[in-house]
């Protein structure tokens, strides 16, 4: 944004934000006298590899950019890519009598402002501006009252960030040796990994068990309306005094958890069913309660993530990037709080729509308050808003798509938490009657009436249960007394199986980790972004499935870094942050005791262990193990313990370093059988038949024959990258160095089978490319198969085949007539779509998916999504689909102006010589000097490069 050249009364103010949105925002509100700039996001932070630590640091500081020996003290690096705002943001200063630093007001806000002033070095005075919405009357308010900089906060948030760097630059390594290259490990990351893979586990130990009861449909007789239906439906309850078994009654192993429950087969309830065909049945009991129902709190950080992916489908990033969004166009309060409370200004603005939409019988006598349930809630924030003293409705807003729907959502369940109760009755209703069999068979149906919908008549919570009851849903019963006869109209015998717990969602994993005080909210997104980008989370439909890379991760962690990844301990850590935030504890002695394992005594080691590395890592002591013992002590992990993991039969899986795979018997015998693993395939899937299956196909060595030129074996494998063939190379052959030999490999046609190619196919296949002849010109043409499927090549000149079989038939003049026509420009004529998934909520548009150049996609027309590692073309949902256009429209779309706008503002030339001459030789140096430094950085870069990523 370019600064304004008028002048308030009292100097010129300089206002940092983050975000260019936000600066465009707040500088409409300021008018005249203030510059608003933003600092896109942090300008500096702990260095992202060796590359970009300075050379005056060594060793262990150079590597992990935090120097552990003199008080944990952090090495700054002002990031590449801020440089240029740097130098921007401290051109403007130079102009400016005032600074005002307006960054969030939360720890990481705190910390982007402190940066901001240690790397600016202000000489002018230094003020601290915070506001929860971006309103005209909130800015202006709160540059009228500024406040000091937190240094608390700052304390607290470089104490985490440099608890992070310690802990996944460590740890992550540990994965490096011991699993597979580039993975990460991280202080909730991994915790989160954890819970994800316990739950598969808990599936994969299910076992199912098979249950029966009778459904009645009985009558009254009577007829009857809507506010008294002529018959209810009821399930049966007990027989002889025994309640009979239902799902929760049953462990996960399938066995009834008490004797004193009546478990029914199914021969048993068809049975009980004809003996009651007959019977004459009456009403036993009717026992009605009062209903009442109290709005929900207003959203926090969570909550609106765990609704909007219930009601809307959003996953928790693409939530809050359109939150983002409405924050800082000033729809809507700051959306990274835990906090449920209310301004007495929002408050007023709520009851005030309540009257005016719903009238004033759905207006409470007092006003709502709502306490915290979140520990260490930050009490300063709202809970999240529609901004101003007046809330606009949805229609009034102008917002469209996501954005829209996202602040109505707000806005209803705000609007709703100051509405009156929701109230009715409750009604339970028993039926009983004997069989002809002698037994005593009772029944039970449970009613819901609404009297008065209350806050229900502007919000309904959803749940993650898709067949959960929501709480408008009235039952009405029959209007019936204790003694009335009913008459059994049906009834059925109805066989159910108990059912494996869900697999998690993004909703219901940010709810877990919250209950559970691990991490942040404002941190759950990027977590479960994280977990999903390194792989060891995939998406099925909406829930989230563990790879088997991360039961290795998760294995190798529980094992021998079992601390770092308890659910107690880690909450533990949470709670000592707090502490150093609240100035309660100090940050440099509690990372001390958390890297070094110091103690009161000095012995490194919690009181009661031997000073191991395995008991500061699973020690029952203090929670403060020392980590760097752990990471230097790793003779007890077997690489291949911790990644292998039985499947029966004598059936193994391995997660290898290209990816997971099952074998069976020993390696270089004739019993040794393997098989790769589908990518997509859940672990809870892996049975032993499926795992027979996959020994049974044809495996990678089936051999073809011997080629008869060159005596060597052709085999069929199947790869990573699909089914191919290849020569067998004799023993001794060189593999590496200036006279190593490479195999002829070639893929299979899409044509072929892996379970029928040929030696003859092979050989063909491996011949490619084929010279179909030379041109008038005297320039060769070939045919081939590349990855964007058959095409002819003239030189640089590439001309795409109908069909891979045309490369083995195409004649000379056949490929001669095709370069005679004019090369296609542009786009080839769209394939037909792979899938339809129907119409998108957003758009209103069809929704397909197609295959592109880089894979299969989604796309309404107007957005496209690329499919990611865990989804497939069979078996993508229309949910899924809408999901992954919302998360990409959510996405700010790329600049394209900046080179245009710099092209423009070049500076004026100097006209005189001898200015001209000074300009060349500056440019001579620093072209010298760019070149030395180049060379540095690309070395570098290089030597970074090959270590991989190591942090959340």
């Amino acid at each position: 944004m370019s600064p304004t050249s008028e002048t308030a009364q009292g100097g010129r103010r300089l206002v940092i934000v983050e975000s260019p949105a936000k600066a465009k925002t707040i500088k409409g509100y300021l008018g005249p006298g203030y510059t608003v700039e933003a600092s896109v996001g942090h300008i500096r932070d702990l260095p992202n590899g060796a590359a970009e630590v300075p050379e005056k640091y060594t060793g262990e500081v150079r590597r992990l950019g935090v120097d552990v020996e003199h008080d944990f003290q952090p090495i700054y690096v002002v990031n590449a890519d801020k440089k240029a705002q740097v130098k921007k943001l401290k051109d403007l200063l130079r102009e400016s009598d005032e600074l005002f630093l307006a960054t969030d007001e939360d720890r990481e806000g705190e910390a982007i402002a402190w940066h901001l002033q240690e790397v600016l070095k202000p000489k002018v005075p230094v003020k601290r501006m915070v506001f929860h919405e971006i309103t005209k009357d909130a800015i202006q308010q709160a540059v009228r009252n500024p406040r000091e900089l937190n240094q608390k906060l700052v304390d607290a948030q470089e104490t985490r960030r440099i608890l992070d760097r310690l802990y996944g630059y460590e740890v992550s390594p540990v994965l490096w040796k011991k699993v597979m290259p580039r993975l990460s490990a991280g202080r909730v990351q991994s915790v989160a990994t954890r819970l994800v893979v316990e739950r598969e586990r808990e599936r994969i130990a299910f076992r199912s068990a098979e249950y029966w009861d009778l459904t009645g449909t009985f009558a009254t007789g009577r007829a009857g309306d809507r506010s008294d239906p002529s018959s209810l439906v009821a399930r049966l309850q007990s027989v002889d005094g025994r309640r009979v078994a239902q799902g929760r009654d049953f462990d996960s192993l399938g066995q009834l958890k008490s004797d004193q429950i009546l478990h029914l087969d199914e021969a048993n309830a068809r049975a009980l069913a004809a003996a009651l065909a007959d019977t004459r049945f009456s009403v036993r009991s009717v026992e009605s309660k009062p209903y009442r129902r109290s709005p929900y709190a207003p959203f926090r950080t969570t909550t609106l993530q765990q609704e909007a992916s219930r009601k809307l489908g959003f996953g928790a990033k693409a939530t809050m990037q359109i939150a983002q969004k409405l924050y800082e166009n000033g729809y809507i309060t700051y959306m990274r709080t835990d906090s449920t409370t209310l301004s007495d200004t929002a408050i007023t603005a709520a009851r005030a729509q309540v009257t005016h939409l719903y009238g004033a019988e759905y207006l409470p006598d007092a006003p709502r308050t709502y306490a915290a349930k979140v520990k260490n809630a930050q009490e300063a924030h709202e809970a999240i808003r529609p901004s101003g003293d007046r809330f606009r409705t949805p229609a009034e807003t102008g917002l469209t798509g996501d954005q829209f729907k996202l602040y109505e959502l707000i806005w209803k369940r705000t609007v709703a938490s100051q509405m009156k109760d929701a109230t009715g009755n409750s009604v339970t209703v028993r039926i009983g009657g004997t069989a002809a069999d002698g037994r005593n068979a009772e029944f039970s149906a449970s009613g819901k009436t609404i009297t008065f919908h209350g806050f229900l008549k502007a919000y309904v919570e959803g749940a993650d249960d898709p067949n959960a009851e929501l709480d408008d849903r009235e039952r009405r019963l029959p209007q019936v007394a204790e003694g009335d006869a009913l008459s059994a109209e049906e009834i059925t015998a109805d066989g159910h199986a108990t059912k494996p717990p869900a697999r998690y969602t993004e909703a219901s994993l940010v709810k877990e980790l919250e209950e559970r005080e691990i991490g942040r909210p404002s941190t759950y997104a990027s977590i479960i972004g994280t977990i999903l980008d390194r792989g060891y989370v995939f998406k099925k439909g909406t829930a989230l499935v563990p790879s088997f890379l991360s039961f290795a991760v998760v294995n190798l962690l529980e094992k021998h870094f079992g601390r770092l990844v308890d659910y107690d301990f880690t909450a533990k850590m949470e709670d000592d942050l707090d502490r150093i935030a609240r100035g309660e504890a100090q940050a440099v002695p509690w990372l001390k005791r958390f890297y070094f394992g110091e103690t009161a005594s000095g012995s490194g080691f919690p009181a009661g262990t031997n000073g191991t590395a395995a008991d500061a890592g699973n020690g029952d002591g203090d929670h403060l193990g020392g980590l760097k013992e752990l990471v230097t002590d790793l003779g007890a992990i077997d690489a291949r313990e911790v990644s292998s993991f039985p499947v029966g039969n004598d059936i193994v899986l391995r997660v290898g370093r290209y990816g997971p795979y099952i074998e069976r018997g020993e390696k270089d015998t004739e019993q040794h059988q393997r098989a790769d693993i589908p990518a997509d395939l859940a672990p809870d899937e892996l049975t032993v038949e499926l795992a027979e299956e996959l020994l049974a196909k044809p495996s990678g060595e089936r051999p073809l024959g011997t080629d008869p030129e060159t005596g060597r074996p052709i085999v069929a494998k199947d790869g990573r990258y699909g089914p191919y063939v290849t020569e067998i190379l004799p023993e001794g052959t060189p593999k590496t160095g200036k006279n190593a030999v490479k195999p002829r490999t070639a893929s299979l046609f899409k044509s072929m089978s892996l379970d029928t190619v040929s030696l003859d196919d092979a050989l063909r296949l491996m011949s490619l490319p084929r010279v179909v002849g030379t041109d008038a010109d005297g320039q060769e043409i070939t045919a081939q198969n590349g990855r964007y499927g058959p095409y002819l090549k003239k030189g640089t000149d590439s001309r795409s085949l109908q069909s891979e079989d045309q490369i083995f038939t195409i004649t000379l003049e056949e490929a001669q007539a095709i370069y005679a026509q004019p090369k296609q420009r542009g786009r080839a004529a769209a394939k037909p779509p792979l899938k339809e998934l129907g119409e998108d909520p957003v758009s209103g548009k069809p929704v397909v998916v197609k295959d592109g150049r880089f894979g299969p996609y989604v796309t309404d027309g107007e957005t496209n999504a690329t499919l990611r590692s865990g989804d497939s073309v069979e078996a993508i949902t229309p949910e899924r689909g809408f999901e992954l256009l919302a998360e990409k429209r959510a996405k700010a779309p790329a600049k394209k102006t900046a080179k245009k706008a710099a092209a423009k503002k070049a500076p004026a030339k100097k006209t005189t010589s001898t200015a001209a001459k000074k300009t060349a030789a500056k440019k001579t140096a620093a072209k010298t000097t760019a070149k030395k430094t180049t060379a540095r950085k690309t070395a570098a870069a290089k030597t970074a490069a090959s270590k991989g990523t190591a942090e959340d």
